[in-house]
């Protein structure tokens, strides 16, 4: 009877140890992870009432951080983690203006920002599509001359739309105008659209977009369907259309999953030896999707496409990786979110930003 009892035990801690290295590796061979997020330290960036701006449009000054912070983008620049991140006030008929902070890090933890937004509406040519709604959701690669580049979105108050800026320090941004502008006699100028992830590959601690058969590619949109765009510059786009004239489809939605209602790409694309691997958001339906997860929830999936064909899907997750489990994830200005936005390889690393309920920024991260 005792050896039996011993052999149970045994039979049950090989099981015990089998299950957890089962869960200490990503679900396929070429997806990057496991992510851990860091709860000890999350939220690493929330609210802040005591930092004011001179809005130019307002012609007042505003606490221009007061209300929520999320959806960041990074860079590793100088050996510290650049953050760029959503901040809205709780000014104006759409209960607060969207504008861009900076933060920097030594650690990829802990965060000083800057008093005051480095991105914003203003008296501009593109004040008629950022106001009063504002600049959101930005993401950061650099150009191969070492010009970072901003995918973000300008939202009115009706529609999202595309845009693109650049600088060279992250600081100060020129504005490049709609992403899609000049495609098709700006057929798509007052369309929507949004999430920008630029193919790029990885060169040390930096991002780099990359030219595949001649082009730089961009995955975007925020739909049933993932979208994608080439251009020859990095400024102006050209969305990839069916024979019919519609955006063309390089992932859809899925009945029974996590990403049903819509996929929204994360971070930048990456070029990898299986392929170009892109981190997602899927948004559940409760009734239709996923049941284990809320509904409305925003999960973390990935998504691998061929090297030379990037329109091409040859692989996806089956399940998410990351999804809405901490209180500040589960409630907030939009309930269970965990919004991926930002990664950078960072100290051997990857640390993966990410909007929580649309409030605050949380951060998780894995070996490389």
């Amino acid at each position: 009877m005792k050896k039996a009892r011993c052999l149970q035990a045994a039979l049950l801690l090989v099981f015990l140890t089998n299950l957890v290295l089962a869960q200490s590796t990503p679900e396929k061979p070429w997806m990057l992870g496991p992510f851990q997020k860091q709860n000890k330290d999350n939220p690493i960036l929330d609210a802040k009432a005591s930092t004011t701006f001179p809005c130019p449009v307002r012609k007042e000054t505003v606490h221009w951080e007061e209300k929520d912070v999320f959806n960041p983008a990074t860079v590793v620049r100088n050996g510290k983690v650049y953050m760029i991140y959503r901040a809205e006030d709780t000014v104006g008929k759409h209960a607060g203006t969207s504008r861009l902070g900076l933060a920097v890090s030594s650690d990829g933890i802990h965060f000083q920002r800057m008093p005051k937004p480095v991105f914003y509406p203003d008296n501009d040519a593109m004040k008629v599509y950022e106001w009063e709604g504002g600049c959101e959701d930005p993401r950061v690669v650099e150009s191969p001359n070492g010009v970072y580049v901003m995918t973000y979105t300008a939202y009115d108050g009706d529609k999202a739309r595309l845009c693109v800026a650049t600088s060279r320090d992250l600081t100060n941004w020129q504005k490049q105008g709609l992403a899609f502008d000049q495609f098709d006699n700006g057929r798509y100028r007052n369309e929507w659209s949004k999430s920008g992830a630029i193919v790029c590959k990885r060169v040390g601690s930096r991002l780099v977009a990359q030219k595949i058969n001649g082009k730089y590619w961009m995955y975007w949109g925020d739909q049933p369907e993932l979208r994608i765009a080439t251009s020859d510059d990095l400024l102006h786009w050209t969305p990839l259309e069916t024979d019919k004239s519609k955006p063309f489809a390089v992932a859809e939605s899925r009945k029974g999953k996590y990403d049903v209602r819509l996929i929204e790409p994360g971070p930048f694309a990456m070029l990898t030896p299986a392929g170009i691997l892109l981190i997602y958001n899927g948004m559940n339906d409760a009734k239709n999707g996923d049941t284990n997860l809320p509904e409305g929830a925003y999960a973390g999936g990935q998504l691998l496409f061929d090297a030379q064909h990037p329109e091409k899907l040859i692989d996806r997750s089956e399940t998410y990786f990351i999804k809405p489990d901490q209180p500040y994830e589960m409630e907030g200005q939009v309930n269970q979110v965990c919004f991926l936005e930002g990664m950078v390889p960072f100290r051997g690393k990857w640390f993966l930003y990410y909007g929580t309920a649309d409030s605050k920024i949380g951060v998780a991260v894995a070996p490389q």
